[in-house]
């Protein structure tokens, strides 16, 4: 008996013009917590699908306990044992948690109906040994991200899975969920099940895992004990050289105001909601999920209505009743889902690189052509989209290029004022340096930079002032060289606490 339940040797994968992987490892303990991080574009994605059958590897072998399978498809490697939760949950939201649990697996009585009964039982006590007191018969939309990543890993539970992969599990996930996964995770492990845990989050590595393997274009790099690494170590390891600084802040010099919002309400979302964004500044925006960040921008930026406020820009005030008004303004808005609505997944980079700015690249009734490539280009190297031509499939890049994608997007506009929502959630750390880049060459130019972000040490390492929201009233704004700068006194505000106002202007409450 093999002392792994999967092991993968020497896999080779090729797609046209790059090899995704190259003589590829991956070993998994029964029982063991394996942690796999790479930047985007490593590999990752590519190790997955192999693993799960969606690839079938070109050369290399693939072994579950001991024994050599070839997978030619998901059912034949979900049969050998081995599971996914991908990023984006694959749920049936109108359909029940027993239903999603069950599908394809379904239990049948004696006259050949399906044995709902039985299987509401099942999933009921499946979703219990995963710490979710929930109603089975009830639609999975109907819960949150938490019970419906649950319900995934139910799905694999149910299988009797050997291994299970999760891919970005935490990253749309509250503080609480996470706790849940993690215990849930501690769980599985000491039932025997073995988890390769994807994340591009060191803290969550190092609380979770046995050991971590790293992995960089398409080739592993090493695999130690998770006492063998520390932050420095990994991050060389995952990059192929030293980040000295994760959080490469510069200063921009502080301008005048260019967004000012007074009063801001939108029903039962936004109450009251009042800041300035000065230009040669990252105005960062702070709170718990749900606070309502996303929703205030994307209620300046038109995307909601407004049932009352005003918004000025420059000093003007403006009427924004939809994002075709926002962008004429000087607005850019990076959303946080970049998929849905950031993207246009079947075209290629070149297409999706002049989107948000058609017309700067026509000359009379025809696209440029000569201008858009040259344009195109420029962004794929000063951003360092990894991508074998500017006309691949936008779909087929990795997360965190295809965000670098969407940054180069709004780039190419005329934009005075950049809303970066979660601009690095979902990337690797090499992929946020960056981002973190593109923005101190904005507030350089004088440009104004709003970010939304759940990660605090983001928002220390980038922010000039911060916002904090909570259940979508403003509760502090707090300057840099404030005593309130600090990742305690931004949390207290985040919860519903008040901070004391240390100068007329840093610190305040709002």
């Amino acid at each position: 008996m093999s002392e792994y339940v999967v092991e993968l040797k020497n896999c080779t994968k090729i797609f046209p013009g790059v090899k995704a992987l190259d003589k590829m490892q991956l070993a998994v303990k029964p029982g063991e917590i394996l942690g796999l991080i790479g930047e985007n574009g490593a590999g990752k994605s590519t190790l997955i699908k192999v693993l799960t059958g969606v690839h079938k590897p070109d050369e290399g072998e693939i072994y579950v306990e001991g024994k050599q399978m070839t997978f030619h498809n998901p059912n034949e490697s979900a049969a050998a044992g081995i599971a996914c939760v991908y990023q984006e949950l694959n749920i049936e939201k109108l359909l029940s948690i027993t239903d999603n649990i069950f599908i394809n697996k379904w239990k049948k009585g004696p006259m050949g109906l399906l044995d709902y009964a039985s299987m509401h039982k099942k999933a009921k006590e499946v979703m219990a040994s995963l710490g979710q007191d929930v109603d089975p018969t009830k639609p999975a939309g109907s819960f949150g991200m938490g019970v419906q990543q649950m319900i995934e890993i139910a799905k694999a539970v149910l299988i009797d899975a050997k291994m299970i992969i999760m891919d970005e599990p935490t990253s749309s996930l509250g503080e609480k969920e996470v706790e849940q996964l993690m215990k849930t995770c501690r769980e599985l492990k000491s039932r025997g099940i073995g988890i390769v845990f994807v994340s591009h989050k060191l803290e969550e590595l190092f609380e979770l895992c046995d050991r971590v393997e790293v992995i960089r274009d398409g080739q592993y790099i090493d695999t130690r004990d998770i006492k063998d690494w520390n932050n420095d170590s990994l991050i060389a390891a995952m990059v192929g050289r030293s980040l000295d600084n994760l959080f490469p802040k510069e200063f921009g010099v502080k301008g005048e105001v260019a967004l000012k919002a007074e009063h801001l309400e939108e029903g039962g979302v936004l109450h009251d909601v009042s800041f300035e964004a000065y230009r040669g500044q990252v105005l960062g925006f702070a709170g718990l999920v749900g606070a309502g960040r996303t929703e205030t921008m994307r209620a300046i930026f038109g995307a909601d209505p407004l049932d009352g406020g005003k918004i000025y820009i420059d000093g003007k005030e403006v009427t924004i009743k939809n994002p075709g008004q926002a962008i004429k303004a000087g607005i850019a808005f990076l959303t946080e889902d970049r998929k849905g609505q950031g993207l246009v997944l079947a075209e290629s980079i070149r297409n999706n690189l002049i989107l948000a700015n058609l017309k700067g690249f026509c000359d009379g009734m025809f696209l440029n052509q000569k201008r858009i490539l040259e344009k195109g280009t420029e962004n794929i190297e000063s951003l360092r989209i990894k991508t074998p031509s500017i006309d691949e499939v936008v779909g087929q890049l990795s997360g965190g290029n295809q965000q670098k994608v969407v940054i180069g997007k709004w780039v190419n506009t005329d934009a005075e004022i950049f809303i970066f929502d979660e601009p690095t959630r979902g990337i690797d750390v090499g992929a946020k340096i960056e981002v973190y880049n593109v923005m101190n060459r904005l507030v350089k130019e004088g440009k104004c930079v709003i970010m939304v972000s759940s990660e605090m040490p983001e928002i220390l390492g980038m922010s000039d002032r911060v916002v904090v929201m909570r259940e979508g009233v403003v509760k502090a704004v707090v300057d840099r060289d404030s005593k309130h700068f600090n990742q305690e006194s931004l949390m207290k505000a985040a919860w519903g606490g008040t901070l004391d106002d240390d100068s007329p202007s840093q610190g305040s409450l709002a």
